[in-house]
């Protein structure tokens, strides 16, 4: 299990075997902060309470500072691991809402015979489980976790059926049975007499909108963003290895560049990018735009089909658990040659998810007029004239804008958000699995979020995507991606005190007369060029589609026999014709024959 970790720790290996009890702990080392001091499993002065840890913990010198007060006395000198033994000891259970950061850790309470098991917020760092008689293993990848003997690595059908409905996989399910994800804000308490297993929130994103801060004048509450933004990203510069900054050319990341060059020499600061031959999908001179306005150095690297095809195995096979999101193989590249300068990079992953900042939100208004207006046996009508459309390789093109727009207007509300980003939709799935889907079955999450949140379209969309999308997809991609290099990416945007004041801020400072991003785009007026402020988003993608016909000779179902071999087939060459844009079908299918055939072979070798 251990060996299966070692991309995510090339620095360093503990392993723990206790002496009395049938507990075994181990830990690989990415080394960032105390190199010398963060030695893992690491014990508190009595031997007694053990830890774990993969991540950061940001305001670990202000945790240190308090418990210091309360008369505990540290080893180390500025470890930030060090702070978790003696959080735990002071605080138990209460720990880890007061951290600011990204972590999975297990702490091993030898005196309370118990595992305590915790992830962040987001779930920017993973976290898997099996639980059966007489074993609790647990893991930072589900490779790893199903290394051990006892745990079968049977693919749950539910787990299919969610990844094909939504892209990913959300918690706590997983691609394999008898194994969960830990669900982000969540921990878990393992009971090692009794076996028993609690699990517990501690935090969950929720929209609370203070009539307060919608009476505040715009201009306040920019300032008030700049200055939590500048402190997130002053947080995150913490390091004690080279660090530099993922730079697309967007509003997100050029932020984060901004602010970064505020806090240290710009002439210090490395900027990295991706860019690609088809014009529609490159943002390289935007990057370079920012680059040179700022006075960082960049460095960027072209990715083109012929690269694609070379690294496609490797990444799929890597993926752990497989999503439905071409862009990891960008993002592996961007993380491949950042690694080569650095250890550590920012990213303005979230941006999106907490400021409106995706396409369906400008499509919500239309959609409610659509429903109100056109009679529901002419959606399908609707559907079939798209679906006739000429096929646009083109990044966004309107044709596959429209397609999906009317995929998801086919279902009620509830359901929209995840079939607009959906590979296949209920039919395609029933023909695909040979069984007839349950489409509030698959999308059972979706629909419990939508009921439960209160607010309008806006509100209800933003928590959609900042709790399922930006949590279990893009998350997932971007550590995944940069763990396969052993590069620590830290998303600024998922401080604790920029998600608090989002929480709080009304939807009409985020989405404002059909402008995304509005108050985030109001805070950086004269720190970023009008150009980049105002030009429309692009999206980190790739030429999928296009690239996918030039693949299709190469695909096999091999590794997939859960699937209907025909069904496959036919999505192959309806897309190789141009038949039809099945590009987010067909990357799922080889997302998931990948790491299925990996897994194979681990467990064969």
């Amino acid at each position: 299990m251990q060996t299966a970790l070692v991309h995510r720790g090339p620095d360093g290996e503990g392993i723990y075997q206790d002496d009395s009890l049938p507990v075994f702990l181990a830990h690989r080392r990415l080394a960032i902060v105390d190199l010398d001091g963060g030695v893992q499993p690491m014990w508190d002065s009595s031997g007694t309470i053990g830890v774990i840890f993969n991540g950061e913990i940001y305001n670990h010198l202000d945790l240190r500072a308090e418990l210091e007060a309360l008369g505990h006395r540290f080893a180390t000198d500025h470890s930030d691991t060090e702070v978790l033994l003696h959080g735990y000891r002071q605080w138990g259970e209460d720990l880890p809402a007061r951290l600011n950061g990204m972590f999975a850790f297990a702490i091993y309470d030898r005196a309370r015979r118990r595992l305590f098991l915790a992830r962040d917020r987001f779930g920017e760092k993973p976290l898997y489980y099996a639980q059966s008689r007489g074993l609790f293993a647990f893991a930072s990848e589900l490779t790893a976790l199903v290394q051990h003997t006892a745990i079968p690595a049977n693919m749950s059908m539910t787990g299919l059926r969610k990844l094909l409905g939504y892209g990913f996989i959300p918690s706590p399910h997983s691609l394999y049975e008898g194994c969960s994800k830990l669900p982000p804000g969540h921990w878990l308490s393992f009971d090692l007499d009794s076996q028993d297993c609690r699990l517990q929130t501690y935090w969950q994103f929720r929209l609370e909108p203070e009539a307060v801060l919608g009476e505040q004048d715009t201009e306040r509450l920019a300032d008030e963003l700049r200055g939590l933004l500048r402190q997130a990203t002053a947080r995150r510069l913490m390091s004690d290895v080279p660090l530099g900054v993922f730079l697309s050319g967007g509003v997100d990341s050029s932020a984060i560049l901004a602010f970064a060059t505020q806090i240290q020499p710009a002439s210090q600061t490395l900027a990295f990018s991706i860019g690609f031959e088809e014009d529609s999908f490159d943002e390289l001179p935007y990057a370079k735009t920012v680059a040179d306005s700022l006075g960082v150095r960049q460095q960027s690297q072209v990715l083109n089909l012929e690269r694609a095809r070379s690294l496609l195995p490797m990444v799929l096979a890597n993926m752990d658990e497989p999503i439905a999101d071409p862009s990891i193989l960008p993002t592996y590249l961007l993380t491949k040659f950042a690694r080569e300068s650095v250890t550590v990079a920012l990213s303005g992953d979230g941006g999106d998810e907490l400021f409106a900042g995706y396409d369906p939100f400008s499509a919500l208004r239309l959609a409610d007029w659509y429903e109100k207006l056109v009679p529901a046996p002419l959606h399908r009508m609707a559907r079939r004239f798209a679906a006739a459309l000429p096929l646009s390789d083109k990044n966004m093109s309107l044709d596959f804008k429209l397609r999906r727009t009317l995929l998801g207007l086919s279902y009620p509300w509830s359901m929209r958000n995840p079939m607009w980003m959906s590979p296949l939709d209920p039919q395609d799935m029933s023909e695909l699995l040979n069984e007839t889907v349950d489409p509030e079955e698959v999308y059972e999450e979706a629909i419990a979020c939508w009921q439960q949140t209160s607010g309008d379209l806006v509100d209800k969309t933003l928590t959609y995507f900042t709790r399922f999308y930006l949590t279990e997809d893009i998350l997932h991609k971007v550590d995944r991606a940069a763990m396969m290099v052993s590069l620590e990416s830290r998303a600024v945007f998922l401080d604790n005190d920029v998600v608090d004041f989002c929480q709080r801020l009304p939807n009409r400072f985020k989405f404002h007369k059909g402008t995304r991003k509005h108050l985030l785009k109001q805070s950086l007026e004269g720190l970023l060029p009008n150009e980049i402020l105002h030009r429309p988003k692009k999206g980190f993608g790739l030429p999928a589609g296009k690239w996918l016909r030039e693949l299709s000779s190469e695909h096999t179902a091999d590794g997939l026999p859960m699937l209907a071999g025909a069904a496959v087939e036919k999505l192959w060459s309806e897309h190789a014709s141009r038949q039809a844009d099945h590009r987010l079908a067909l990357w799922t299918l080889m997302a998931l024959r990948h790491p299925t055939m990996r897994q194979q072979a681990l467990r064969e070798k």
